[in-house]
């Protein structure tokens, strides 16, 4: 699919993230050996990440939150349509099929005028019940988790500072995801999740 600024196909996932602190400081690296790290630590609570990528432009945006809930999630269709695609005819939007995915989230945050202004923006493309890899956003998170987060963080605050240096870092790149996943690919890995039709 060609990239088209007016319809932008844009993914979006969403991970949590426990924040840890460390109770002993790691021994400092000394030449010839490992570093050292006490498996202790103390668990400080849950972040919850957002991860919302245009894969046709290399662009992506994260967001992290206290929480995990409907209007988070509502919260967060409101930044898309209102801040980062405000220009955007219709937004075609990839995610999974969860609860929280709905119109009521809408409506249990905002006026119901806001709300149907705001679901009007989006066109939702949902990921089959099973196949929730196929979002491109997934694959983005993973990235993150990989090079960003992947070692002991404990407050919230230094884990926004982390993620927005790397999402600035990523965007100046322009990295993009060699995504060699085709329809006929699909219907040969998928085929299990495509109805049937019996005599």
């Amino acid at each position: 699919m060609p990239y088209n600024e007016a319809i932008p196909v844009v993914c979006m996932d969403e991970s949590p993230k426990q924040l840890i602190k460390e109770t002993r400081l790691p021994e400092e690296r000394k030449p010839g050996l490992d570093a050292r790290e006490d498996f202790e630590y103390e668990r400080c609570g849950v972040a919850n990440i957002f991860m919302v990528n245009e894969p046709l432009s290399g662009k992506r945006f994260v967001k992290v939150t206290e929480t995990k809930t409907k209007k988070d999630w509502a919260m967060l269709m409101k930044e898309i349509a209102d801040e980062l695609y405000p220009k955007a005819e219709k937004i075609r939007l990839v995610s999974d099929n969860l609860a929280t995915h709905k119109p009521a989230a809408l409506y249990d945050t905002f006026k119901p005028e806001e709300a149907k202004r705001l679901w009007d923006r989006f066109e939702f493309i949902h990921t089959p019940k099973h196949g929730s890899w196929l979002n491109m956003a997934e694959i983005e998170l993973n990235v993150l988790m990989r090079q960003c987060l992947n070692r002991r963080i404990d407050k919230i605050e230094t884990m926004e500072e982390e993620t927005k240096a790397w999402q600035q870092d990523r965007n100046n790149k322009e990295a993009t995801i060699n995504w060699q996943f085709t329809n006929d690919t699909a219907r040969v890995k998928l085929k299990r999740l495509y109805p049937t039709i019996s005599d």
